[in-house]
């Protein structure tokens, strides 16, 4: 039997939200001086498995394949925009067991920390903007199965962050420094930081059944 849509919306939420909040301690300077570059590489690690988690359960809430043309705006874009998501996700997914196998096999490499992943940010910031054209093309203010304007400018906003982290991760070839690594941080832990807020704010809650207590 198929699992109840409101507990899989639930798991979904919990599960970007999980994921946000590794991402956020990784990226603080303080905690991987701590715990050195192995742990905080596994940090991200970690919750870069529980996005990809998250964004199966979304897509699969979506629909399991491409929308047919006769599909209505609001609904193939909300299934493109999962679709996106969950590519990134595997990007991050391969960048962070990269940095982690590095990491391990090498802990004294200079810049063997996990560095902000272009590719997914990508696919982040375009999987946002088809869901910020599902939410204001969506007909009914209010569905259920629809993540709230709120969550999708947050989630947006996030994405953004991302971006602008994958860009100060450049490394300068003539130096080897990175290009910002202010923004490599800053937009990890804020971009986190909107990304949990929202999967937060999509948690679905219980309609109680008619007639009961």
């Amino acid at each position: 039997m198929a699992a109840d849509p409101f507990f899989r919306l639930r798991r979904e939420a919990w599960g970007f939200a999980i994921g946000s909040l590794f991402f956020m301690v990784g990226a603080v300077p303080l905690y991987a001086r701590a715990v050195g570059t192995t742990i905080d590489n596994l940090t991200f690690f970690i919750g870069a498995l529980f996005f990809t988690a998250a964004a199966i359960i979304q897509l699969a809430l979506s629909g399991r394949r491409p929308p047919l043309r006769s599909t209505n705006r609001p609904n193939s874009f909300d299934w493109w925009s999962a679709a996106v998501q969950f590519v990134g996700t595997l990007f991050f997914n391969i960048s962070t067991t990269d940095a982690l196998l590095h990491s391990i096999n090498d802990a004294s490499r200079v810049n063997s920390g996990w560095r902000p992943d272009v590719f997914g940010s990508i696919c982040f910031l375009i999987s946002s903007a088809f869901a910020v054209v599902a939410t204001t093309e969506r007909d009914r203010l209010w569905d259920p199965q629809a993540r709230t304007w709120q969550c999708t400018w947050l989630n947006m906003t996030g994405s953004v962050l991302f971006g602008l982290s994958a860009i100060g991760a450049f490394v300068i070839p003539s130096t080897g420094d990175l290009l910002s690594m202010f923004w490599a941080n800053a937009g990890t832990l804020f971009g986190a930081a909107c990304f949990l807020v929202a999967a937060l704010l999509s948690r679905p809650a219980r309609v109680p059944a008619p007639g009961s207590v």
